[in-house]
């Protein structure tokens, strides 16, 4: 009973402190930005309808973007395109640092090793009925691959009910009292940030992708995928 009555009046505090943003992003709703929004978890989910080899450079994309930026990942990915697939790693790691990535050796050994997956990519994610449990499988058997990264690739091929805890959503959350910045993000503190953006999406009534992408509006002006 004691128990109960804590989660409901954290649940009460929570809300309160998250006031103001959700009255920004209840105007956000009724803005443009609602229709950019909408028009990029449609291509979301078109994504999950393409090839092996598609959907396993948008994995590439998000090994990318781990520790670095999502716009000059963007630009990566569209150079490299199916070099992803054919590159050796001594060139693709050539390739990244000449585009200007932070860690080009690393990520390229990430990418390669993960190339064993790719004829059996779309097989693996359509045997899990649970999103959390692929997300784990991801973890586990990607190199290069975090939580963060995991839900940021699932995301971006149609789910919807993953948080993708970047600096730009921890910022966000930081700058209304929400949480405090962690130092790290271990399993246990990015499951608990991302149980405060389940309330936040649940009262807004949007799917965390949805709600991720009006934070990254927020933080940045710009909705990307």
């Amino acid at each position: 009973m004691l128990k109960l009555h804590l989660q409901e009046q954290w649940y009460i505090n929570m809300i309160k402190t998250a006031r103001k943003l959700l009255e920004t992003i209840e105007e956000l709703k009724k803005s443009e930005v609602k229709n950019l929004v909408n028009k990029r978890i449609r291509e979301f989910k078109e994504n999950k309808k393409k090839s092996n080899i598609e959907i396993f450079k948008e994995l590439c994309f998000c090994i990318l973007t781990a520790n670095f930026n999502a716009e000059r990942s963007i630009k990566i990915q569209e150079e490299i395109g199916n070099g992803f697939l054919t590159l050796s790693k001594s060139i693709l790691a050539e390739k990244l640092r000449k585009l200007g990535h932070r860690y080009p050796e690393t990520r390229a050994k990430y990418i390669v090793e993960a190339r064993r997956h790719v004829d059996t990519l779309k097989d693996i994610i359509n045997s899990f009925n649970d999103e959390q449990e692929l997300r784990e499988w991801l973890v586990k058997n990607i190199k290069g691959i975090g939580y963060k990264e995991a839900s940021h690739f699932l995301r971006n091929i149609g789910y919807t009910n993953l948080a993708i805890l970047d600096f730009h959503i921890i910022n966000v959350l930081a700058k209304h009292g929400l949480i405090k910045k962690p130092k790290t993000l271990t399993k246990r503190k990015y499951l608990e940030i991302e149980g405060i953006l389940k309330v936040i999406s649940k009262r807004l009534k949007l799917n965390l992708a949805e709600l991720d992408l009006y934070l990254w509006y927020l933080e940045t002006g710009k909705i990307l995928k």
